[in-house]
């Protein structure tokens, strides 16, 4: 049957950022396919009730808090889980994301931060999570990109630039880690996760997203993690390197942050970084 390919019984994935949002919802479609979840985040709380979530499907969960920006926090992830379920079969880099800035309120500082948080800490776990996939045979990574890493406008300078580094990231791994284990992207649309909370508490701001996705609604995690499934399943198995956009149809930025035009007498231009 068709369906078999989305099952991954007995494998153990690894999912970051994992409290909320796509990291929540991905981890319990993973166990719902039969995979024993590895969760973690800062949130030791919220992390319990997804744990509940990843059980009541019928799986195993190990609840991991920690501040992945650390390198080292990294490594003891796929340490944690590998020691506690016996191999790794699947990474899910959920992690990051940074606040919207004008151009000349964006410092190198910024950009380092946005670099680090978006990529850094996804080739810090899925480095040390290579060894363990090797081990059990190969293996899949998913990462959570965005489609702003495609996309101009105004404000997303640090954000759009890492996310597109980690495109050109799951590109390179998977050339890198290929035949044995698989490495794509999910470039992300506007989703109603926490990030958007004040969009999706204004109407205004909600209708004019609504209006500039040419689905015309907001997209429901679950619907990235059916795509994080799909990627980390059988069903994908001739599929690496590949950005999967599930993003409504957007090919321009669903909403304007409302930065004007820099014009050359601003008072201000001599005292920004």
């Amino acid at each position: 049957m068709i369906w078999d390919r989305f099952r991954i019984d007995g494998r153990v994935a690894v999912v970051t950022g994992a409290g909320r949002g796509i990291g929540a919802a991905s981890a319990v479609a993973l166990a719902q396919a039969g995979a024993d979840v590895v969760l973690a985040a800062r949130t030791e709380a919220q992390l319990r009730k997804v744990a509940a979530e990843v059980e009541a499907a019928g799986r195993r969960a190990l609840v991991v808090p920690s501040d992945l920006a650390d390198p080292a926090a990294c490594a003891d992830l796929a340490a944690r889980a590998a020691g506690e379920f016996g191999r790794i079969d699947i990474v899910v880099n959920n992690v990051g994301g940074a606040f919207p800035r004008a151009f000349l309120d964006t410092g190198p500082e910024h950009l380092e931060e946005a670099f680090r948080f978006n990529v850094s800490g996804a080739h810090a776990l899925t480095g040390a999570a290579v060894p363990h996939m090797l081990a059990a045979g190969g293996g899949a990574v998913v990462n959570i990109a965005s489609a702003m890493g495609r996309m101009a406008g105004r404000g997303y300078l640090a954000y759009g630039t890492a996310k597109a580094a980690l495109a050109h990231y799951t590109r390179l791994a998977a050339c890198d880690l290929a035949p044995r284990i698989r490495v794509n992207a999910i470039a992300v649309g506007s989703v109603a996760t926490s990030a958007l909370d004040i969009v999706m508490t204004d109407d205004g701001l909600r209708t004019q997203m609504e209006a500039n996705t040419p689905l015309r609604r907001i997209g429901d995690p679950e619907e990235v993690a059916a795509s994080v499934l799909y990627l980390a399943s059988p069903a994908a198995g001739y599929v690496t390197g590949t950005l999967l956009r599930v993003d409504g149809g957007t090919d321009v930025p669903n909403l304007d942050l409302g930065l004007p035009d820099l014009v050359a007498d601003d008072p201000d231009l001599e005292e920004r970084p």
